[in-house]
């Protein structure tokens, strides 16, 4: 099934990592980096931009160990710790970490701040003040917004960056190699490129994150940043589905990643997204089943009824962002895995 996508040029290569009953059934990377015949071909460590899996791989995962903490609450108000987001609407004092989790704080789920914020703080300053576009809890709409802001409150509360506290937190702790930013070169040649940008930045982008936001950002954001490689993600997606340990207590992972009631029709959890027909995570996951996507063509998908984590991480945005094959390959192959595994 991946082949074909790589044949049909819904991305240049693949790499993917599925784990069932608590054991690693498969590991296997497929393709190039890029089209050309020379390219270097995907590997197991080969690293890609894993996008808005930085969502709930840093973001969300350390809301839930501040939770665990009794540090994070999900029915404080956002203005509580960040003050600025006031920003003269009355509206806004409604709007809590739940909301802001559940993608449903009345943000809206994109603004090129980029295009006006020169760095980090004239990002934040903008995203602190961007205009609510509905009532709070009156709708489910997925928002960029609402996670960098939820970074910027870890920070707060943590009194330490994003980066360092999920090192020490999340990815140490796990022995997975995920981090913001690739730290040495040879991280940057084993990555995946993502694009080419034409508009923004005139260059490749590879090795450095592709959500121009978060590039603004130094490439450490709430809601993208982090690369890593199959395994890693698999690694994080087995400890959720383990229950939590090391890195969670049980009833941690069942409150973030069960369902939310409201608003009416929402698919989401906290944090995580879960299967709403027709969904990414094609026909067969359970209804208990919770995961993400990130914009360059990864995904992650828990099942805690079958005991199954799927990894597909790609680069889908290369050379350009306009093809979106990935949306039929990726339920067809996830349903591959169940059938086989069944």
């Amino acid at each position: 099934m991946l082949r074909e996508g790589i044949e049909q040029k819904a991305f240049p290569g693949a790499s993917v990592a599925i784990a069932h009953r608590g054991r690693l059934v498969a590991l296997k990377g497929l393709g190039r980096l890029a089209y050309d015949l020379d390219s270097t071909q995907v590997t197991t460590r080969t690293l890609y931009d894993l996008a808005s899996l930085t969502k709930v791989m840093a973001t969300t995962a350390m809301c839930m160990r501040l939770y665990d903490r009794d540090r994070f609450h999900l029915e404080q108000d956002v203005v509580e710790v960040l003050p600025e987001f006031a920003a003269g609407d009355p509206r806004r004092a409604q709007v809590t970490w739940r909301m802001l989790l559940a993608h449903c704080s009345g943000l809206p789920a994109y603004v090129k701040l980029f295009e006006t914020a020169k760095n980090r703080g004239e990002l934040l300053a903008q995203a602190l003040q961007v205009p609510l576009v509905a009532e709070p809890k009156a709708r489910a709409e997925y928002s960029d917004i609402g996670f960098i802001l939820l970074g910027v409150a870890v920070e707060r509360i943590a009194k330490e960056t994003l980066d360092a506290c999920c090192a020490r937190e999340i990815f140490r702790p796990l022995g997975i190699n995920i981090a913001f930013r690739p730290p040495t070169q040879l991280s940057r040649d084993l990555s995946a490129p993502t694009e080419i940008d034409t508009s923004f930045r005139h260059r490749i982008i590879q090795g450095e994150v592709q959500d121009e936001n978060a590039w603004v950002m130094g490439g450490v954001a709430g809601h993208a940043g982090c690369f890593g490689a199959a395994l890693a993600v698999a690694t994080f997606g087995h400890c959720l589905l383990s229950g939590g340990p090391p890195l969670f207590q049980a009833h941690t992972v069942e409150i973030f990643t069960r369902r939310e009631l409201s608003p009416q029709g929402t698919s989401r959890a906290l944090g995580w997204d879960t299967p709403s027909p027709p969904s990414q995570s094609g026909r067969y996951f359970s209804p208990r089943s919770y995961g993400h996507l990130g914009y360059t063509g990864t995904s992650l998908w828990n099942d805690p009824e079958r005991q199954v984590s799927v990894t597909l991480l790609t680069n889908r945005t290369w050379p350009d962002r306009s093809s979106q094959t990935i949306k039929e390959i990726r339920p067809a192959f996830h349903d591959a895995v169940i059938e086989a595994l069944s």
